[in-house]
């Protein structure tokens, strides 16, 4: 079993990006969803589900730098702190986000039609569920069987795909709780994953093109939900390269 992926987004709701490595911590992916967009007026952080032509943007940030391509242009510059923060809603959980000043605000307000601000949230603080999430080659074969066409990743926006080779589909549900070594990295997987909407998305423009969640409820749907994948929570910081071995050891 082999690390086939590593994919995450420095903004929270913008297209999920390819890496080549990526550093994890207990605080959980380094780099992922650093920031995120808030409505100015209602003081919400934006999600992929209400705001899918996030999708349509694509940021990198090298811990210094934050571009961000969008269909209108690029901008980039170094994010510079303005001092307030601010309390917003986050799936119905109060976080506290620093606002950051640059060119970013007035981009993606532009592109989304309304105001909006950057903000620098704390690691994990945006994120629904573990900080860390996988899927197997295994399970996206069988997905891309039953649509009958290719499923990638990315439309599920996992940190890592695994390899299995010729592991049965969902293999990873058999997975919670126990440990998985990952490069020089360790994690403890923690639940299935349960999915919404945003998985019939094209990953690359969030026009909805595949009735995915509707394939996977036809095999996948308990306890009221429809689960693909699992989370974990980082046990042993460490480096993961796309190839490094993953293995599974004991329970907790």
């Amino acid at each position: 079993m082999h690390v086939a992926r590593i994919g995450f987004t420095p903004l929270k709701g913008g297209r999920h990006r390819t890496h080549e490595a990526v550093s994890l911590t207990e605080a959980g992916t380094v780099g992922d969803r650093a920031f995120c967009l808030v409505d100015a007026a209602a003081d919400r952080c934006l999600r992929t589900v209400e705001n899918p032509t996030l999708l349509r943007t694509s940021v990198s940030w090298d811990g210094t730098l934050l571009t961000a391509e969008l269909p209108a242009g690029t901008v980039s510059g170094a994010p510079q702190p303005t001092g307030e923060v601010r309390k917003v809603d986050y799936w119905g959980r109060t976080v506290a986000l620093e606002v950051v000043d640059g060119p970013w605000a007035a981009a993606y307000s532009d592109h989304l039609g309304r105001d909006v601000v950057l903000a620098r949230a704390a690691p994990g603080e945006v994120v629904y569920g573990a900080s860390v999430t996988l899927v197997t080659s295994a399970s996206l074969d069988r997905l891309s069987d039953g649509l009958g066409t290719p499923v990638d990743a990315a439309r599920f926006r996992a940190t890592f795909e695994l390899d299995v080779g010729d592991e049965p589909a969902h293999v990873e549900d058999g997975w919670v709780g126990r440990r998985l070594s990952i490069g020089t990295a360790e994690v403890r997987v923690r639940r299935l994953v349960p999915r919404c909407v945003v998985v019939d998305l094209d990953p690359a423009s969030g026009v909805r093109d595949l009735q995915v969640l509707r394939a996977l409820a036809t095999h996948r749907r308990g306890d009221g939900e429809v689960a693909f994948g699992v989370d974990a929570e980082v046990t042993r910081s460490g480096r993961v390269t796309a190839g490094d071995p993953a293995a599974l050891s004991g329970g907790v």
